[in-house]
């Protein structure tokens, strides 16, 4: 009776109308269930059945509904889906093909169909592909979704790298090369310094050589001189190449392989700086004295240069720790050598008193196969000539942001304005707590950031600047002028990196103009550009992230059978369980609180205070160094989970 009664659905609507309405974001869960995120400190639960409406990530206003004494929500009106284009996996039911996103917490399969120009019957199980989503279940009667690209077969070897690179939207070829490259006229003079010595250092395989340095010493300092390839001598502003390199805005490096942003010609051929070759060349004059600061009055000009010696990281560093036989093979080139060494170690004294020297860390490199497989895990350390080549860089990069500053006042400029000023209550708190000695008005300034770090790096351990580091803002690109926080230096714009980085082109281009005394407004970089820059270097690094989370699952599946050991540091805290990075080769891993003690009931874990607690006392903290065996190595969500090595004891006294 009813059944299509009127009076009843208008009593519902009623009530409905009646019900809190909010707004947020869905966060799924390796569960059926997932929770709204309305705030930092808001959310509410999402029962299963519900969660089938939406997805994670997704924009939504809910209705809060109470059952047995619990808010929960149910969702109500889409406003931005989280996902539009995703990378799936395909599967087949009942001869029907469907997607299942490759996501940890998106595992239903969603129904497609192959766009036009994809033979839908050659698609295998498990196959990966680029799906685009068509429908949405709080819009229309389900999900829905269009195969629109074949990434790889299911046992393509190198499957992880097409994959990783469809996510993050980056190429994976090559710009298209042009039969010839002509240089472009320019009313550019350049100076010939084909007989000045200078010379490149570099990894013994880099084929895209950008920066020659020469230095000889003075009676009060150095001068330097820091030659970078000139790719705008062959790629005209507004030109097809030059569309393209911006679209990219950055050569993408991934174990084993990397993709250029611009042709492998112009970057491994015409513009590297080879041994022996002449080729065009912006360069920078800098003085810098015996203290170890960089001159205000640099001089940037065009040349022609012709590197004198290819040396590489090992050879230079062997040599000055006098390890081995490798020789410079003139005494021009030992004698400069000599030199880079003393500006070196004086000038990386001088940013640790007066700016930010970061703390020495390897880096971690995977060794790879013919099939792509992971051989080992080499571990390369700032030796002493990496450090001559970055101390050179941060000199030249800093001079070219006060140079552009001073006559033009705008570029490509890598800002950071230290910490975020919404959180800086938090921080004084902090601070507080902790006895340090500054007075709150002066951390927003570069001098009091500069102290902060110091002091903080000078603690026993690392936990305070685990802690600090959570109120620093991100760094961006910006097409004002501002200070670099996080260097510890006044401005910022590099221009040593043209072949690898669109942004130092455009830098690049306005050295030029000034240098021509030619107007620069058609140069002058938009707030999109630098948006653009910002938002590819994001994802450049997480695409660099993904491959290797991937990596490491393969390479380290044989330790969760060993049982093997690891030293690991512990680098985040959340609700759930501790991040820690192994020592040994640099893998993430994930260690649960439920891992950590069976009696959950016993443990607290902090993300405010960056500890775990048990039974109300201390027992792991950020940047503390702890024993772990990993358990489990999950290709699928390319996750490490791994537990104590030594079982905390149940009987811990309370």
């Amino acid at each position: 009776m009813f059944q299509n009664n009127p009076l009843l659905a208008q009593l519902k609507q009623q009530m409905r109308e009646d019900l809190p309405i909010k707004e947020g974001v869905v966060k799924g869960t390796s569960k059926a269930f997932g929770f709204l995120e309305v705030s930092e400190k808001e959310s509410y639960f999402i029962p299963p059945p519900h969660m089938k409406k939406v997805m994670h990530g997704d924009h939504i206003t809910a209705i809060v509904r109470t059952e047995n004494d619990r808010e929960l929500v149910e969702p109500e009106t889409l406003i931005e889906a989280g996902v539009t284009r995703f990378v799936g996996r395909v599967k087949w039911f009942r001869d029907r093909l469907n997607i299942v996103p490759d996501h940890p917490l998106m595992k239903d399969a969603i129904k497609a169909r192959a766009a036009k120009g994809i033979d839908e019957k050659s698609l295998k199980e498990g196959d990966w592909v680029l799906g685009e989503l068509t429908r949405h279940a709080l819009k229309d009667n389900g999900f829905f979704a269009n195969v629109v690209e074949v990434i790889a077969g299911t046992s393509d070897p190198i499957a992880p790298w097409w994959v990783v690179l469809a996510r993050n939207k980056l190429a994976n070829q090559a710009p298209a090369d042009q039969a010839e490259w002509q240089q472009v006229e320019e009313k550019l003079p350049r100076r010939d310094l084909t007989d000045v010595p200078f010379f490149t250092i570099d990894g013994e395989s880099t084929l895209d050589m950008d920066d020659a340095l020469s230095i000889k010493r003075l009676e009060n300092g150095w001068e330097l001189l820091v030659a970078i390839a000139d790719p705008t001598a062959y790629v005209a502003h507004n030109s097809a190449m030059d569309k393209v390199a911006a679209e990219r805005a950055f050569t993408v490096y991934l174990p084993g392989r990397n993709i250029p942003m611009l042709p492998r010609t112009l970057a491994d051929e015409l513009c590297s700086l080879q041994e022996g070759v002449e080729r065009p060349v912006l360069c920078a004059r800098l003085f810098i004295d015996f203290e170890g600061k960089v001159d205000d009055n640099a001089e940037f000009f065009a040349a022609n240069i012709r590197s004198h010696a290819r040396l590489s990281y090992d050879q230079v560093s062997d040599w000055i720790e006098e390890i081995g036989d490798w020789q410079p093979a003139t005494e021009d080139i030992a004698e400069q050598l000599r030199q880079m060494n003393e500006f070196t170690l004086v000038r990386n004294a001088w940013r640790a008193k007066h700016a930010i020297v970061f703390k020495d860390r390897p880096d971690f490199r995977f060794a790879l196969d013919a099939d792509s497989s992971v051989t080992a895990i080499l571990v390369d350390y700032r030796r002493i000539a990496n450090q001559m080549v970055e101390e050179s860089m941060i000199a030249a990069n800093l001079a070219c942001g006060n140079w552009l500053n001073e006559r033009i006042g705008t570029g490509i400029f890598n800002v950071h304005t230290g910490f975020d000023p919404e959180k800086m209550d938090g921080l004084t708190e902090l601070l507080q707590a902790h006895d340090a000695p500054f007075d709150p008005a002066t951390l927003s300034t570069l001098d009091g950031f500069c102290a902060l770090r110091r002091w903080v790096d000078e603690r026993e351990t690392s936990y305070l600047d685990s802690r600090t580091r959570r109120y620093q803002s991100f760094a961006m690109m910006s097409p004002t002028p501002g200070p670099h926080f996080g260097l510890g230096l006044t401005a910022y714009a590099t221009w040593t990196s043209p072949i690898r980085k669109y942004g130092d082109i455009v830098n690049h281009r306005l050295i030029k103009a000034i240098l021509t005394e030619q107007a620069h407004d058609a140069f002058v970089p938009s707030d999109e550009l630098a948006v653009h820059l910002s938002e590819q270097r994001r994802m450049h690094r997480r695409a660099e992230r993904d491959i290797a989370d991937w990596l490491y699952v393969r390479f380290l599946q044989p330790a969760v059978a060993e049982g093997k050991v690891f030293d690991a540091d512990i680098v985040d805290v959340s609700r759930g369980g501790v991040r820690l990075r192994l020592q040994e080769n640099g893998a993430g891993v994930f260690m649960p609180s439920s891992l950590i003690l069976a009696n959950r009931d016993r443990l607290e874990c902090s993300w405010d205070n960056g500890r775990v607690y048990l039974d109300k006392e201390t027992l792991y903290e950020l940047g503390q160094t702890v024993q772990v065996i990993i358990t489990e190595a999950i290709e699928d969500t390319r996750s490490l989970i791994a537990k104590p090595a030594q079982p905390i004891s149940p009987a811990t006294p309370k």
